[in-house]
Parts: structure tokens; C-alpha cells; sequence
């Protein structure tokens, strides 16, 4: 009944403006007829039949009251969107009208025509008039609304028919953006019952589902289930051509932050489709509760992500040290809104690392137990361009802090690597894994602070990630850029690589290599593809030419590996935690390597380029430089400086 309804509202809402305001006149018109009927069966006191003069007052009626109505504007209103003012103006008008009406038949008076009739039909027809407008907002509006709705909702199963799904389909029982159309369930004695209206179907036929329902989005309402149960769910729902997306944290849900109806994009650990690691609460606690903790690079995404897990547990002073004014402002009010009852103290240090005086300084006046030294270019295209930066940064950035480490007293050092330092064939990994080897030789003079490095793989979701890249480019309709169908890399998200580091730091006993067993490495083209498939599209190729989003290589960029390593040896040592490893690798004594670094810092001073690669190659056996073609004559006009 409702939809016939409302295809009558849709023809009307469809007519041309004039041809509504004509439809409008003729039910006034009616009205004013209608009402003097009653008006004469109330005077009389019977259902009468109008004749003779009686008639008189109807040609009268339409006279006086329709050229007053299209004076004051009745028909220029839009119905559905009537306000107090346009009912104020029928008042208005019918006000002119009854006191024209009364002064003719009941001031003046005909004969057969009562004079009571002069009153009541002003009164009749106001009311008339009023509850027809009142009616037409309504209907109108109720009846366009859902014919929008009809037109936007996108169409929604709620995967988990528990007590979170029904509580997410009830919230968005009143959305103007989805519509739940079911439920899927992994349980078989709910199939085909109904939950609130909707029906629970078998996750199974779920490319069935959601042609037939048209399903446009599947809500992953599953809170408690385990990472490898929902690998295996996402798994099933990549055919289906539907966008997934899951509600908010437990946590953000009972704290407030969030709401049901706070519809999120997949998480990286969904992306990833690997289970992460689980920290060790005792080693993450060990060297930070009550001490004062320096994190360098506080600002970056590696950085920040640490500074937020630090302040978790507790220390008597984080300070965060950057080079960048706004990220340090932002990180520095976020950690004081999330830390407000701990009494944690955050002290914000504008400064470079590569300011020796100034990070000496700072040392000196802070004392910290623990540095965490997360400062450094990470972008392989951009250090490979401007190699100067990078290894003034990278590598006597890393070599200032650690002496001012070791000369104020520092407990511990522990330097963020990563795998490109292995084997290295860019720039960017050259100067990390020179950085690894400045700790290693500082350690084996026998430091009395604790040197470490924790080297992992690509980090899912920091700033130069793919997936932030990817999400982009779906968004926009394509293409994916990939820089070669064969590129593999081992990956891990933000909070596992930073609980790493933290764990591994408290385990280190001096110039340890520390490096995570991360499982199989990802082909990033299989990553791309479960991003578009689990975003409701297609991949557009020779097989499926008529697919939503293609993928485009484009080729390896200077400096860049089809395949990344952890380990420089084969002979890696077991830890406290299952998931880390200690590695064996050789480097230069501190004595050899000192008079290098002054040669290569030297060098990177007068911005030789050449020569500092040839050096770089040189100190970093295993660096094999990119052989394709870079600008040299842009890098020595000042690209690098």
C-alpha cells in the first residue's frame, strides 16, 4: 500500500511548478465549495441540496477568496516545506476573505441565504484550508524522504547475528545512508529465522546474496573473534564484490569516542591478513615505568606510534624531540588529552639531530634513562636523490645523539633500523646499516650505555606506506601504481613494529642486531588487490577488461629491491620473546671506523657526491648502488644539499 502510495507522491512531486500551483487552486476552489455546503447543512440542520439564491454564494465565494489567495502568496510556497509563516499567511488571507464574505451576506444579507452563513464559512474554510496545507507537509514530506532514501540507501548485510549486529542494525534503522537487508551467520539453526524483520542467511551464499539483495556493503560486526577466523571470513567475501567495512573498537565504543553507526574502513591487520605479534607486557614495562624516556623523530609515524605506547606505561617523563613545529605541537596536545589522569609529564624539544651542541644540551638537562632514536629520511626515492641529507641525518645524526647517550649517562640506546639496511641497493639502507655499524663499534670500546638496534620491515599505515597510497587511488577510481608485478616485502603494522622496539631495547645487552620473525613475505601486488576486491570492486585487466580499477606498473625506482632481508648472516639467536631474534653480524672496530666517518663527513660537507657514494660503498661492503640513471648534474647543483 505504501509504495503505491508513494509512486502517487512521486507523480506529483514530478509535475512542472504551474502545473502544481493549478492543482493547488483547484483544491481551494473545491474547498471554498465545500465548506458553504456545510455551512448551509449546519445552519439548517440538514444534509440540504443547494438551490436558487443559495447557489450565489459559491460564484461569490471563489471570487473574493481566489485572486486574494495568489495576492498573498499561498501558491508560491512549497508545500512539503511549509513553516509557521505560511500557515501565518493563510490566516491572513483567510481573515481578508471572511470579513469581504461577512460583509456581503451578513452585513448586507440576501433573501433565502442566512446570515450565520457569512460567519461560518470564513471559520469552515479556515480550517479547511489550514489542515489541507498541514496534511500536504506531512504526507508530502514523509513520502519524499523515503523516496530519498530509496534512491541513496545503500543496501547492507550485517555479518553476526549476536547482540553487536543487532545493536548496529538498530542504530541505523533511521539511516539515510544504509539499509540492512540481512544478516549473515556462521550458525545453522539461524538461517532463514528472522531478527527484528530481517532475515539471517548463510554466509556461504554470499556472491548469491549479494546479487540478488543487491548488497552494496557488509558490516563486520564480530568483535570477539580471533585474527585468524576473520582472515578466513574476509577471505570468503572478496568474490562477493561488496565493500567491507567494521565497527568501531570495543574500547572507543565504551569510552564514548565512537558509536555504533561510526561505520570504519578495514584495519591494517585486515589488509595484512596476518595475525600480529603479541607483546610481552614485563619486557615492555622493564626499562621505561618511572624513568625518563627521549624519543627522537617523536613527530614521524614510527615516532608518534612509540610515544603513544610509552606514555602507556607510565614513565616519569616523556620527552619528545623533533624537527617539526606542527607535528610536535599536534603530538604533544594529543599525549596530554589521552594522559590527563596519569600526571605523565611531557616535555615537547624543537631541535635536529644533527645539532650536536643542542641535543648535548638537552641531554644534560634531562638526564634520560632511555633513548629511543627514531629520527631519520626513510623515503629510498627522495635520500637516494639527495644522498648528502641522508647521510648527514641517518648516519652522524645517529652518532651525535649516541654520544651524547653514552657522555651524559644514558642507560640505554636503542636505534630504529630497518631491513633495507641488509644487503642494501639504495642510499637510504647504505647510511642505516652505517648507522648500525657506528653503534656496534661504539659498543665493542665498551660504552657504558646500552647500544642497541631493532631492525624490522615495512610498516603498514606510516606516512610513504602503500596501503594510505592504495586507499588513495581506489578512492579516485584508479589506477594502482605498482613499481613491479614481482615486488615482495615482509610487512607488520605501526603498534607491532613499536612494541618491538620497546621489548627488544630491554632485552639488549650492547650492540645487538635485533630482528623480528615476521612469517611470509607479501607480494604487494596481492595486497593491492585484496584492497580493491574488499572494497566492493574489481580489478580491471586482460581477463576482466570491464573491471573497476587497474593496476599500473611503472617500474623499480632508484634504489629499490624486488625483494627485502632481515638478515646479513644465517645464524640468528633466540630471545626472551618467541617472535624476536638476535642477530650475528659483523662490523668495523670503532678505531678503523672513526677516521672514515670524519672522511665521509668531509665529504658530505662539500656536497661530493660521487665521492660519497664511492665511500658509502666502501665502509657498507654489501651496498650495490642502483645502476639506473640518476641526475647527478641536478645532485651537484644542490638537489642533495
Amino acid at each position: 500500500m505504501r509504495a503505491v502510495s508513494d509512486r502517487y507522491v512521486r507523480s506529483i512531486l514530478d509535475l512542472p511548478r504551474p502545473a502544481k500551483r493549478v492543482l493547488a487552486l483547484l483544491v481551494d476552489s473545491c474547498l471554498c465549495i465545500l465548506t458553504i455546503w456545510l455551512a448551509f447543512c449546519f445552519r439548517l440542520n440538514d444534509w440540504v441540496t443547494l438551490t436558487g439564491m443559495q447557489l450565489v454564494t459559491i460564484p461569490v465565494s471563489l471570487l473574493i477568496a481566489l485572486p486574494i489567495f495568489i495576492t498573498m502568496g499561498l501558491y508560491r510556497a512549497i508545500f512539503r516545506f511549509l513553516g509557521w509563516s505560511a500557515f501565518i499567511t493563510v490566516i491572513k488571507a483567510i481573515t481578508i476573505y471572511g470579513l469581504a464574505f461577512m460583509a456581503i451576506f451578513t452585513a448586507i444579507s440576501f433573501q433565502g441565504i442566512p446570515r450565520t452563513i457569512g460567519i461560518m464559512q470564513p471559520l469552515l474554510l479556515l480550517l479547511a484550508i489550514g489542515l489541507s496545507r498541514f496534511m500536504a507537509r506531512y504526507f508530502l514530506s514523509e513520502a519524499y524522504k523515503r523516496i530519498l532514501r530509496q534512491n541513496t540507501q545503500t543496501n547492507m548485510l550485517i555479518y553476526g547475528a549476536g547482540s553487536g549486529g543487532r545493536q548496529v542494525a538498530a542504530a541505523l534503522s533511521g539511516s539515510a545512508d544504509f539499509k540492512v537487508v540481512g544478516y549473515l551467520d556462521d550458525d545453522k539453526s539461524l538461517h532463514g529465522s528472522l531478527i527484528g524483520g530481517v532475515v539471517v542467511y548463510d554466509p556461504e551464499k554470499i556472491v548469491e546474496l549479494s546479487a540478488r539483495l543487491n548488497v552494496r556493503t557488509i558490516l563486520l560486526a564480530l568483535p570477539k573473534i580471533d585474527r585468524t577466523r576473520r582472515n578466513e571470513i574476509l577471505e570468503q567475501l572478496r568474490g562477493a564484490r561488496v565493500a567491507v567495512r567494521t565497527v568501531p573498537d570495543l574500547n572507543a565504543l565504551a569510552g564514548g569516542q565512537a558509536e555504533f553507526t561510526d561505520l570504519q574502513e578495514l584495519d591494517i591487520e585486515d589488509l595484512l591478513g596476518r595475525t600480529p605479534v603479541r607483546p610481552d607486557q614485563a619486557l615492555l614495562e622493564r626499562n621505561i615505568r618511572g624513568r625518563v624516556v627521549l624519543v627522537t623523530g617523536a613527530a614521524g609515524s614510527i615516532g608518534s606510534e612509540l610515544c603513544r605506547g610509552l606514555a602507556r606505561l607510565k614513565p616519569a617523563a616523556l620527552l619528545i624531540l623533533d624537527q617539526n613545529e606542527f607535528g610536535l605541537y599536534a603530538l604533544e596536545n594529543e599525549l596530554l588529552g589521552t594522559n590527563t589522569d596519569s600526571g605523565l609529564q611531557i616535555v615537547p624539544l624543537l631541535a635536529s639531530v644533527c645539532d650536536e651542541l643542542r641535543i648535548q644540551k638537552i641531554m644534560e638537562t634531562w638526564r634520560p634513562n632511555t633513548v629511543y632514536h627514531a629520527a631519520a629520511y626513510k623515503h629510498v626515492p627522495l635520500v637516494e636523490k639527495n644522498p648528502v641529507e641522508g647521510v648527514k641525518t641517518n648516519v652522524f645524526g645517529t652518532a651525535a645523539v649516541a654520544r651524547a647517550a653514552i657522555s651524559t649517562g644514558a642507560e640505554r640506546f636503542i636505534l630504529i633500523s630497518t631491513d633495507k639496511a641488509v644487503r642494501p641497493t639504495n642510499v637510504m639502507g647504505a647510511t642505516k646499516r652505517l648507522a648500525e655499524m657506528a653503534l656496534q663499534g661504539l659498543a665493542a670500546e665498551g660504552a657504558t650505555t646500552v647500544l642497541t638496534m631493532v631492525r624490522f620491515g615495512n610498516v603498514l599505515g606510516s606516512s610513504g606506506s602503500v596501503v594510505p597510497l592504495f586507499r588513495q587511488q581506489i578512492r579516485q577510481g584508479g589506477p594502482i601504481t605498482l613499481t613491479h608485478p614481482e615486488i615482495i616485502r615482509y610487512f607488520m603494522t605501526v603498534p607491532e613494529a613499536t612494541e618491538l622496539v620497546i621489548q627488544a631495547g630491554s632485552m639488549a645487552k650492547g650492540g645487538d642486531v635485533f630482528v623480528l620473525d615476521m612469517g611470509e613475505p607479501v607480494k604487494i601486488i596481492d595486497l593491492a588487490r585484496r584492497m580493491v576486491e574488499l572494497s566492493g570492486l574489481t580489478i580491471k585487466d586482460e581477463r576482466n577488461p570491464s573491471g573497476d580499477i587497474s593496476i599500473v606498473t611503472t617500474g623499480l625506482r632508484p634504489g629499490e629491491k624486488l625483494y627485502e632481508e632481515l638478515l646479513i648472516g644465517d645464524n640468528p639467536e633466540p630471545t626472551e620473546h618467541p617472535k624476536i631474534m638476535r642477530a650475528r653480524e659483523r662490523f668495523i672496530t670503532w678505531e678503523t671506523l672513526s677516521p672514515k666517518l670524519r672522511q665521509l663527513g668531509f665529504v658530505a660537507d662539500g656536497g661530493d657526491v660521487e665521492e660519497l657514494r664511492r665511500i658509502l660503498s666502501e665502509l657498507v661492503q654489501d651496498y650495490r648502488p642502483f645502476d639506473g640513471v640518476v641526475d647527478l648534474v641536478s645532485l651537484r647543483q644542490g638537489v642533495s644539499q
